[in-house]
C-alpha cells in the first residue's frame, strides 16, 4: 500500500523567492496560491509556504540537536528518497549553487540506521533534509 501524502505548511517571507527556490531549484510543481501563499508538489507532497512578512525562520533554525557529530537544526522538514536518487538530487543543488547547511555525507556509517543526509535552507530560512537509507527497511531501525 502506497504511503498517503503528507501536508505541511510553513512561513516563508518572500513568495516570488519561495516560487524561485521550490520550483526552480527543487523542480516542484506549482498548484494553487494566491497573494498570501503558495501550494507546491513536493514528490507527491503538498508543502504550502504561508507568506508571513518579516519571519525569520532561521531564529527557529538556531535550536539544534548534536547528531552523529553534526548540529542538525530541530526544525526541518525533507524527504527521504531512494539510495540511487539521493546523489542527483545532491548534483542538482551543486549545480544550483545551493549552499548546504550541513554537507552530504553517511551518517551512522555502519550502523543499522545508516544513511545519506544533507541539510539546506529556503530562502527565508528553512531548513530541509533530503536523505536517503541503502537499506529503505531500515528508516526506524535502532
Amino acid at each position: 500500500m502506497p504511503l498517503p501524502p503528507f501536508h505541511l505548511a510553513f512561513p516563508v517571507h518572500d513568495l516570488a523567492a519561495a516560487r524561485a527556490f521550490y520550483g526552480g531549484v527543487l523542480g516542484c510543481p506549482e498548484g494553487r496560491s494566491s497573494d498570501a501563499w503558495i501550494d507546491f508538489d513536493l514528490l507527491g507532497h503538498q508543502i504550502v509556504a504561508h507568506l508571513v512578512p518579516g519571519c525569520d525562520a532561521a531564529s527557529a533554525r538556531a535550536a539544534t540537536n548534536p547528531v552523529d557529530g553534526d548540529d542538525v537544526p530541530a526544525a526541518h522538514f525533507g524527504l527521504v528518497l531512494a539510495w540511487d536518487e539521493w546523489p542527483r538530487w545532491v548534483e542538482r543543488l551543486r549545480a544550483a549553487h545551493v549552499h548546504f547547511l550541513i554537507e552530504p555525507h553517511i551518517r551512522f556509517r555502519g550502523q543499522p540506521g545508516e544513511q545519506a543526509t544533507l541539510f539546506i535552507t529556503d530562502p527565508s530560512g528553512n531548513a530541509l533534509e533530503f536523505k536517503s537509507f541503502r537499506d529503505p527497511t531500515r528508516l526506524f531501525a535502532k
